[in-house]
Formats: structure tokens, sequence, C-alpha cells
């Protein structure tokens, strides 16, 4: 499904002038269904590289070749704006710790955006984002209210309900349980699993160990390299 082949990075910080390697020579495969794991310390550049993935940041050397459903096998690095953006709307979903919307769109709005850029029919992806927003305890208070107003808890799972009602073929999970309580990671979780059993290819950034537990396949350790879940 994904295969990254020797990426690396670097940033220019310019009123320093100087030049720091975020990621350097990284390389990582996954199979289609399969969840990868990346560990690390703060700083070691596991955002880096989902960031890389999704075409956030364009890596200065290497490539990341995807096996898309519309397009075939595509190096995200080489192809179009417009491509990418269509892959992002319809193929690969991402979760970050940060909620970035529209100003003047609600909740209920933002999940069920996610799904009409599926294709799904109106009634349909109102339905489902009603579910997604009841599954991850979004009080039907606030879902014709603007995320802005919403607390951090609130809005990271507002984001999760966004990435995973989508069903996305590939879902990149940076820190997706940062900042939830207990009950809220386990729905995460649940959300999770029934994503991978149901075919979802993910590769997911935690601190929170335990949580990954039985979830990944193999871990990709930013010191010790990819390795096997046992």
């Amino acid at each position: 499904m994904l295969s990254v082949q020797n990426i690396s990075k670097s940033f220019t910080i310019h009123h320093l002038k100087q030049t720091r390697t975020a990621i350097g020579g990284v390389s990582l495969h996954v199979d289609k269904g399969g969840f990868l794991g990346i560990v690390g310390k703060s700083g070691s550049g596991k955002s880096t590289i989902l960031k890389s993935i999704y075409g956030t940041y364009k890596p200065d050397a290497g490539a990341i070749m995807y096996d898309s459903q519309e397009h075939g096998t595509v190096n995200i690095l080489d192809i179009s704006d417009y491509d990418l953006i269509r892959l992002r709307r319809t193929e690969i979903g991402y979760v970050s710790q940060f909620l970035k919307v529209m100003p003047r769109t609600t909740s209920l709005e933002l999940v069920t955006q996610s799904l009409l850029e599926m294709g799904e029919p109106q009634e349909i992806a109102l339905d489902k984002a009603k579910d997604a927003l009841r599954h991850y305890d979004i009080p039907e208070s606030l879902w014709n209210n603007y995320p802005n107003t919403f607390s951090g808890g609130e809005k990271l799972r507002l984001n999760i309900a966004r990435a995973t009602v989508k069903a996305p073929r590939l879902l990149l999970l940076d820190e997706p349980t940062a900042s939830l309580d207990y009950d809220s990671k386990l729905k995460v979780r649940e959300a999770i699993s029934k994503l991978k059993a149901n075919g979802t290819t993910l590769i997911g950034i935690f601190h929170d160990l335990d949580f990954m537990e039985g979830l990944c396949d193999h871990v990709y350790d930013m010191n010790e390299k990819a390795q096997q879940v046992i």
C-alpha cells in the first residue's frame, strides 16, 4: 500500500542562518490493511514522516510510493497539487492534535462535509455524521456550534470523527489520543480497530505505548528501525 524510500528532510532557520535535519534516510513499508506504529523521543522526526506522506512537507530526497485506487501506484512527491488534494479528500485521512477548520462551519457540517467529499448522498452523510459525533461523545448541544468554542478534548474528538467517518484507504494518526481521557481513548481504539478490520491501512504515532498494544502489526522505532510486534 505504501513504501517510503530513503526520504530526508531539512529545515532552514533563516534568522539563525542554520539548516537542521529533521529526518535522514527513512525507509518503511506498510502492507494493505496493516498498521505501523512509529515511536521515538520528542523531536526525533515522527511527525515529519507523517506530514511528508500526507504532502504537507516535501522531502529533500527519496520517494513515497502509494498504491492509489484512482491512479494506481504514484509517487506522492511528484503528483500535482490537484491530484494530492483529491487523494486527501477521497483516500488519505490525517488526524493531528490540532483542529484547523474553516470559520463559521459547525461541527455537524464539518463531519457531514467529509462524507459528501466521498460521494455519500446528503441524507446518508448527515445520519453517519450524527452517529460519529455521538460515538465520540460530542454533545448534541454542540452540533450546531462552531468548533472554536470547543475545549481541547472536544476539538480533538471532532478531528478524529471527521477522519474516521470517511473510512479512508490510508489513515495517518499523529498522537490521536493526546489530551483525551481514558473513556475517550477507548472509543478511539474501538474506531481504529473497526477501520483496520474493514481494510484501512494505518500509520500512527503514539506516546501512550499501552494504547498501541494489540493494534499495531509492526513498530518503526526512530532509533532501532522497524521491529516486528510480538
